[in-house]
């Protein structure tokens, strides 16, 4: 079904920003096939474009709870997938429907570093709905590269109770793989599923190798 002028000219933006801004986005682990629920932490602004780039890769529906009070100040991101927090119904049919319903279980932004606290509304979605909860370890940072890097770590499915735990661990997993990886290279195991900016060190990588080359250099 094709897009209206207003969501097309949105989602042009959208992803014209991922693309332009981010080095690339990078995703692990076992994605789900259907309706779902992903709880993500929530510690950059880049976090919901991020997992609407990929549900626009995979051709996956997608919806993101946000709080009222944001969504006022953004009304216009209802036209990508955005409810708000007082529109759970709505949330539970997409997620029948075969969508992935984002709920931060945060409740909203927070520092960047450890998860603080989960909010019970991702479980009851996912239970309501009848479909999968997911923890989803999100970063978004700059390393060797000149732009930032966007990661992804999509854990196993737990039922509520267990959210808490499974998505501390596989945030301090993707953490550890931050830390002790190539700054210069992308993390190994993830697959990149949306390319981006490439850095001026990139763009004269060539150029460079071939004048060292040419004058003896290399």
């Amino acid at each position: 079904m094709s897009l209206d002028p207003v969501t097309a000219l949105l989602k042009t933006s959208v992803r014209r920003s991922v693309h332009t801004d981010l080095r690339g986005v990078w995703v692990r682990g076992p994605l789900p096939g259907g309706g779902a629920v992903l709880a993500p932490n929530h510690h950059s602004w880049w976090d919901g474009y991020v997992l609407r780039e990929v549900t626009w890769v995979l051709g996956q529906g997608y919806r993101v709870l946000m709080t009222e009070g944001q969504l006022a100040r953004f009304p216009f991101l209802r036209r990508l997938g955005a409810l708000g927090t007082r529109d759970l119904r709505e949330a539970v049919r997409a997620a029948r429907a075969g969508a992935w319903v984002v709920v931060f279980p945060e409740g909203a932004l927070q520092p960047a570093g450890p998860l603080r606290g989960v909010q019970p509304g991702a479980a009851w979605i996912a239970r309501t709905a009848g479909v999968p909860l997911v923890p989803v370890a999100l970063r978004v940072t700059l390393r060797g590269a000149q732009h930032p890097e966007a990661y992804a770590r999509f854990g196993r499915a737990v039922e509520g109770p267990g959210l808490e735990d499974a998505l501390t661990r596989e945030l301090a997993a993707l953490d550890a793989e931050l830390r002790e990886s190539d700054p210069e290279a992308p993390l190994a195991g993830y697959l990149r599923l949306a390319g981006g900016r490439v850095s001026a060190q990139e763009r004269l990588d060539l150029p460079g190798r071939a004048l060292a080359w040419l004058t003896g250099e290399r």
